[in-house]
């Protein structure tokens, strides 16, 4: 019997630059680290990719002034309402330049007292004070009265603050409104570009249906302005900033790559192995209440034995109910013969009761993501071993 199930290892990279081979990169990287910590390869095991080296090797780089022009072209009245966007200077503050760069005049609805993925704007104990609530629309002139130039704790910034001065910055009048209901922006302007992410179509479709024009961050950049990049399935999300005026948008040659390096794993190795490329693994952080969460999609490509959901059965249950009665190497027996016979689809049974019922790239690509963050590890792969483990193996 293995006394060990998941194991999962961040593996070292040459800096990955545009134009790389980056399947070569892949390739050679693990069968460096094979050599350097000694483990084989197995049947299902993971090789995961972060997005950020795809779209760096790939070149699918947009600058500000491709971001004014396309946005113009959508809406060449010059002024409009954005929608809703991340506050974030890594994530959509060179949008915003772009944006403002292309525009007269922008009205900008934030929900409140978050956005989308937990980024702060104001005091909640505040909040909960004033004569405000969650139904409330509060103008730029009330937000600052009542909650003063509020500071996220881990930045040290107010991001109101923040966007007004860069949209000041290009030439471009601006006027923020706090509103949860995205309806109320037509009280203010009917040609909206909205910036939600995981909401975007639905958005989309509901101030479409009230007669405004719209256009979503999705639909900006779905194809080149001049020799630009672009990405026809999600457009500007997803993007990250790479210079003041440039942003790396999100991959969009990950099933050629996935593809491409299972191919020479099989090859090498004789084994089926998997690979993903994974963006954000949309957890949370329990103190700053962020969500890892802003890309449109935790796996923008995978290989076809990574398509589905986890069919498990919660042990716990299991062993408290149908073997209550059992211990042991008996009740250990009794589990594997009933992981054996386990229905293939366990949809709606108690005997699933507590597991995740996730899509299992969005569960592995979380747990790639803590594996490989974005800082200093320099371990843009993550190789993982036993993830389709169970005990019935052994």
């Amino acid at each position: 019997m293995r006394c060990v199930g998941t194991v999962v290892r961040g593996i070292r990279t040459p800096i990955i630059k545009e134009n790389d081979d980056l399947a070569t990169i892949v390739v050679d990287s693990l069968m460096a680290a094979k050599e350097s910590e000694g483990f084989e390869f197995r049947d299902k095991d993971i090789v995961a990719i972060t997005e950020a080296v795809v779209g760096i090797s790939e070149g699918n780089y947009v600058t500000v002034d491709d971001v004014a022009q396309d946005v113009q072209n959508k809406f060449p009245s010059k002024n409009i309402g954005v929608t809703n966007p991340i506050l974030s200077r890594n994530r959509f503050s060179i949008i915003l330049k772009g944006i403002a760069r292309g525009m007269d005049k922008i009205t900008l609805l934030t929900s409140f007292p978050s956005d989308e993925v937990g980024n702060g704007i104001m005091d909640e104990e505040i909040l909960e004070e004033s004569e405000y609530n969650l139904g409330s629309v509060i103008t730029e002139d009330e937000y600052r009265e009542t909650f003063g130039s509020w500071k996220h704790p881990f930045t040290g910034i107010n991001m109101i603050d923040f966007y007004k001065e860069l949209i000041e910055s290009e030439d471009c009048e601006v006027e923020f409104v706090f509103s949860n209901d995205v309806k109320t922006i037509l009280d203010y302007n009917r040609e909206v570009l909205t910036c939600d992410i995981h909401t975007r179509e639905k958005t989309v479709n509901l101030l479409r249906s009230h007669g405004a024009t719209v256009y979503g961050l999705h639909q900006i950049l779905t194809a080149p302005i001049g020799n630009s990049g672009s990405n026809p399935d999600y457009g500007l999300l997803g993007s990250n900033k790479a210079t003041e005026e440039k942003l790396k948008l999100f991959p969009k040659t990950g099933d050629a790559l996935v593809n491409e390096v299972q191919r020479r794993l099989i090859e090498i190795t004789g084994k089926q192995i998997e690979v993903m490329v994974y963006g954000d693994g949309a957890f949370k952080d329990p103190v700053g209440k962020i969500w890892e969460l802003a890309d449109p999609v935790v796996s923008p490509a995978h290989t076809s034995g990574l398509v589905g959901y986890p069919n498990e059965i919660k042990l716990k249950y299991v062993s408290d109910n149908k073997f209550a009665h059992l211990k042991g190497d008996e009740l250990k027996e009794a589990i594997k013969e009933e992981i054996k016979q386990k229905d293939e689809d366990l949809t709606g049974q108690m005997i699933t009761e507590g597991t995740t019922p996730r899509v299992l790239t969005d569960l592995i690509g979380s747990l790639c993501d803590l594996t490989s963050g974005s800082g200093d590890k320099g371990t843009p792969v993550v190789f993982i071993q036993g993830y389709f483990d169970n005990l019935a193996n052994d």
